[in-house]
């Protein structure tokens, strides 16, 4: 008994010590990096687009937009049934996805889209800005059929 707390007590101070070292060696060397803390910027919708697709930006940093309608039921006071519409503006900048987006996609079709929001800012010709909100598509997936 006495002889395993001895030998446990030998193999804790052995290991207390060795972290010593590990920490003072990498300290030293090397600074340790800062946390890169885990984050989620996630969006699902699922939709109808409102118009065609686009082609804007550059020939060096093109992108295609398109609009996607989304909508929440609900009951107003007089309990009638009624429907709210949200319009989200999707930009795709994946090379495959955008050109896939520009050729097949079409007004009124109904899209599932994945991606991430992102916020910015445009200015137009006159040098004023206006600050953006849109979707960047990481995955589109289209429905077909009549249904819908």
């Amino acid at each position: 008994m006495m002889r395993s707390k001895i030998i446990s007590n030998v193999y804790k101070s052995t290991q207390f010590i060795k972290q010593l070292n590990r920490q003072n060696y990498t300290q030293e060397t090397a600074p340790l990096p800062n946390k890169i803390e885990k984050t989620i910027n996630k969006v699902t919708l699922l939709g109808r687009v409102g118009a065609d697709p686009q082609k804007r930006g550059t020939q060096e940093h093109p992108v295609v937009v398109f609009s996607l309608a989304t909508h929440q039921n609900f009951f107003n006071n007089d309990e009638e049934n009624s429907q709210k519409t949200d319009w989200h503006r999707v930009v795709v900048f994946r090379p495959g996805l955008r050109d896939t987006i520009f050729n097949y996609l079409q007004k009124g079709q109904r899209v599932h889209v994945s991606g991430r929001i992102m916020y910015g800012e445009l200015k137009d010709e006159s040098g004023s800005s206006r600050t953006t909100t849109s979707i960047v598509a990481d995955d589109v997936i289209f429905f077909n059929g009549n249904n819908n």
